[in-house]
């Protein structure tokens, strides 16, 4: 059955500490909206229809009966942001970088895709990338 409606995105990732994330990902150049920001979680805008909410670690707990995985042995999920341009997958992977995230292997140059990635503070993968507008459609 197909889906013609647009949804939103909510996806929802637990840190160890809400004001160190939140403090690394604005300096990333994301935006929050305080709507749906508290003590317990701040809400990261992605774009449109897309957010991603951090939770603090006690609070994403309380929405599953599983264990949290252990990101430094474990991968739990790969989330892909794009961008407009290689040089700026490069520029947002250092800058991760430079506020305590790790970078991810070396740049993967496709021709028609650029992409490579980073470790945020609590261990989750981000992959950046790039593709040519006409391979993107």
């Amino acid at each position: 059955m197909a889906h013609s409606k647009t949804r939103k995105l909510y996806l929802n990732l637990p840190v160890r500490d809400l004001k160190q994330s939140r403090g690394f990902f604005s300096k990333l150049g994301f935006e929050f909206n305080e709507k749906f920001s508290d003590e317990n979680a701040a809400c990261m805008l992605v774009g449109v229809d897309a957010s991603v909410m951090l939770l603090t670690e006690a609070f994403f707990k309380t929405a599953t009966s599983r264990g949290l995985a252990d990101t430094s042995k474990h991968i739990e999920s790969m989330c892909a942001l794009s961008c407009e341009s290689k040089a700026e997958v490069d520029e947002l992977v250092k800058l991760a970088v430079a506020n305590g995230g790790k970078s991810i292997n070396e740049p993967q140059d496709h021709g028609f895709m650029y992409h490579w990635g980073f470790l945020d503070l609590d261990g989750h993968h981000w992959n950046v990338h790039w593709m040519a507008p006409e391979s993107a459609q």
